[in-house]
């Protein structure tokens, strides 16, 4: 059993931060462009704006198990196979995207208008505000939401056992549920409980130094 939960709590752990630094990297992206594309941003666009608003909004709407289902042509394109844990990071990534993306978007719409407005009159370019500003002062932000997003991903990857994920929900199901072993249940749903108090502790810490 020892051996069967370390490996299933590293496949968790693998599963959890891979999606997470990809979401990160590719959520930073939809999250720009909605702040400079608002109508309070540097570069309003209502067509952009709309359009990528209703795009993030779509996909925050699918539940995560039908997800997995709807992207699996996706997921062999890019992992080559549709199970295990490296596959489940792409369905994971897709998922936690436009949660990331709002999240940051949120971060960064929480700077003080006045210090956009006090870089503008020094001439500081869109480039500039961007990174020198906002992300510079969202930073505590970015970093709440960041945690929050691998705490709602410890969740998701449970789930993905349940489609041949790996990781702690497959043994919970497998091993716990489908045999009939409690025991497995506990010490899986133990394990989760420990991992998401360790990531929300640790994020609250680097949010404290920050801020």
């Amino acid at each position: 059993m020892l051996n069967a939960m370390i490996k299933a709590t590293q496949g968790t752990m693998y599963m959890v931060f891979a999606s997470t630094f990809f979401s990160v990297i590719l959520g930073f992206i939809p999250a720009i462009v909605l702040v400079l594309t608002a109508e309070d941003g540097l570069k309003p666009n209502k067509v952009v704006y709309r359009v990528l608003d209703f795009i993030i909004n779509t996909f925050r709407s699918f539940p995560f198990i039908i997800l997995i289902v709807l992207i699996i042509p996706f997921t062999r394109m890019v992992a080559g196979t549709s199970l295990g844990a490296t596959a489940c990071i792409v369905p994971l990534t897709v998922s936690a995207i436009p949660f990331v993306a709002r999240v940051i978007e949120t971060a960064l719409r929480g700077v003080d208008p006045g210090l956009i407005e006090a870089a503008r009159s020094f001439g500081a370019s869109d480039f500039q505000i961007i990174f020198r500003v906002y992300l510079k002062e969202a930073v505590p932000g970015i970093i709440s939401g960041i945690t929050l997003t691998m705490i709602s991903l410890v969740g998701y990857s449970a789930m993905g056992g349940a489609v041949g994920a790996g990781g702690l929900g497959d043994v919970a199901i497998r091993r716990g549920y489908q045999a009939y072993n409690i025991t497995y249940l506990i010490v899986t749903s133990i394990i989760l409980i420990v991992f998401v108090q360790v990531v929300q502790s640790i994020g609250n810490w680097i949010f404290n130094k920050l801020s």
